[in-house]
């Protein structure tokens, strides 16, 4: 269980480091016949995503947030010094990533060790200090785990800072070339919440618009052509679906030429240049035009 955690947590850690969006991040697989249907991710509410992102994660059972609130002070006096504020590494290693805090659920493990400590590699034993006030500070280090690893708890806050003049400027300058500026009236209203909104003007979301699909169209080294919406690429093959629905898994051999439709390409373009105050202003008029 130590190992599978731990390495739950660096993958976790990876898929939140990769900020890129290759071809394939955005293929759609098919869903099964029979598969059940589960509520979109960005349609549950946080509590719900910090459910599904720890079952995922098999980060175990959720912490003691009353708990975790009365053992903070008590980390602070004792542990801070040596293992930082956040138990997140000082002069002593980051409590993040302890096998020993990660295998334990509610104290059962961590306050026997605390009791004790490893004295000879300078960690001292804690042996008056009682057993809830231990599990108390082992709360407060799930808490620290769960702020680290979850993704899916955390909140938003208010995104609607930006100047909408200078939104409506940006839009005019970067975006009617492909849109109508019309089209723009009453966008916001298809969603729920301005992170929503923001969300999918920056990068519209493909599985919603058939027509954001990206094609391509195959020229076969011995003759011949086949085209179609892409459902995998990569460096070795690609699939692709044609009119009639029928799945055709190409081979990149040598002869092989490849024309890909990307719908999304100047998004992708817009991204590299796109700055956190044009976002903030472009979302903050999208929103006056509801």
């Amino acid at each position: 269980m130590m190992r599978r955690r731990s390495v739950a947590i660096l993958v976790a850690a990876a898929i939140l480091a990769f900020s890129g969006r290759s071809v394939a991040q955005e293929m759609e697989s098919e869903p099964a016949a029979n598969a059940p249907q589960h509520k979109p991710y960005s349609a549950m509410t946080p509590q719900q995503r910090a459910a599904a992102t720890r079952a995922f994660l098999g980060l175990g059972p959720p912490p003691d947030k009353a708990a975790a609130a009365l053992g903070a002070p008590l980390f602070q006096r004792d542990c801070a010094f040596c293992h930082g504020p956040l138990g997140r590494g000082a002069t002593a290693p980051s409590l993040i990533t302890s096998d020993v805090v990660l295998d334990d659920n509610h104290g059962e493990h961590l306050l026997p060790f605390l009791k004790k400590g490893i004295p000879a590699k300078g960690m001292p034993a804690f042996p008056t200090i009682s057993d809830d006030q231990l599990t108390d500070i082992a709360e407060f280090l799930h808490l620290q785990v769960e702020d680290v690893a979850n993704r899916g708890a955390y909140h938003v806050l208010n995104i609607l800072v930006g100047n909408a003049d200078q939104g409506h400027a940006y839009v005019a300058a970067h975006c009617v070339s492909c849109h109508n500026i019309a089209s723009f009236s009453h966008f916001a209203d298809r969603f729920r919440s301005p992170d929503q909104l923001q969300r999918e003007w920056v990068w519209p979301s493909r599985s919603k618009d058939p027509a954001l699909a990206i094609t391509a169209r195959v020229t076969l080294p011995k003759g011949g052509a086949i085209a179609g919406r892409v459902t995998q690429l990569s460096d070795f093959r690609i699939t692709l679906v044609d009119s009639k629905g029928v799945t055709h898994a190409i081979d990149r051999t040598r002869g092989a030429h490849i024309e890909i439709e990307d719908p999304l390409a100047a998004h992708q373009s817009m991204i590299m240049t796109l700055t956190n105050s044009a976002m903030h202003d472009v979302t903050a008029y999208l929103e006056t035009l509801r």
